[in-house]
């Protein structure tokens, strides 16, 4: 089982959301963090908090989807503290939109989803990611560090209407671990630096509980535990991945028994 303390996290998306209650946990926990997002007063009001909490901390204004960023990220880590640990690439972003919208009336195409709507979502979703991945996975396999890479897929990688981009980056993020594991068995890594995806449900997150009301009561008909999870919840299951090194190269499911468009 792997230890928390004095032990280093890289998490991007970390000034809110997931990714700021991981950084919160990993700091109380003992850990050390490099936290990185492309909003400054965010990012600073989080390294501010965690501050406070006696963690020892580094913030990187990072644009996931520029090579040279990542790069400088991973690198922040490695001068800050000496190793990568626990890389959580959880910077992403929801672009819902048809592929393409009938008018109800004539039953013609009114509308479809731009080009740049579609690569919006790919570029930070999928492309950042890998640049994320790739760059630290470098930095920690140099330095000679054990841990995890961990993910983050969707209930949403399994389909939904209205999200042929976010999807589709969510199906991406559930076949990582297991070609990043099969990389690195071959190379004898495999033992060392581990990789997994967590696929929540829907999560209480501020933006979620602040959408239209009507449309989230419709969403809780469809959870078995009839509410959101809890984001503290997701990090809990992260950091067992994390502890447990048995647990590799798959994905794990956190939804509170959501099936999309089904009951049983």
């Amino acid at each position: 089982m792997l230890d928390i303390r004095d032990k280093v996290a890289v998490i991007t998306g970390a000034a809110g959301g997931i990714g700021k209650a991981l950084a919160r946990t990993w700091i109380e926990k003992g850990g050390n963090a490099v936290l990185a997002d492309v909003a400054p007063d965010a990012l600073e009001c989080t390294r501010q908090e965690l501050t406070s909490l006696g963690g020892r901390v580094e913030t990187v204004i990072c644009n996931v989807t520029d090579e040279t960023d990542c790069a400088r990220l991973a690198d922040t880590a490695i001068a800050a503290f000496g190793g990568i640990h626990l890389v959580a690439p959880f910077a992403g972003i929801i672009r819902d939109s048809l592929m393409v919208a009938t008018d109800r009336q004539t039953g013609k195409v009114s509308g479809k989803m731009s080009l740049d709507l579609f690569k919006s979502v790919v570029d930070i979703n999928l492309i950042g990611v890998f640049l994320t991945v790739r760059e630290c996975a470098e930095r920690m396999i140099n330095h000679d560090c054990k841990g995890l890479i961990c993910v983050i897929s969707s209930t949403g990688s399994l389909g939904t209407a209205g999200q042929i981009n976010y999807a589709s980056t969510k199906a991406a993020m559930s076949v990582f671990p297991r070609v990043i594991t099969a990389e690195f068995f071959r190379r004898g890594l495999a033992d060392k630096i581990r990789c997994v995806a967590v696929a929540p449900g829907y999560v209480g997150t501020p933006m979620v509980k602040e959408m239209n009301q009507k449309a989230l009561e419709k969403i809780l008909s469809d959870v078995p535990i009839g509410r959101l999870i809890d984001p503290d919840e997701v990090v809990s299951l992260v950091l067992e991945l994390y502890r447990n090194e048995a647990l590799a190269g798959d994905v794990y499911f956190i939804h509170g028994g959501l099936r999309l468009g089904s009951r049983g």
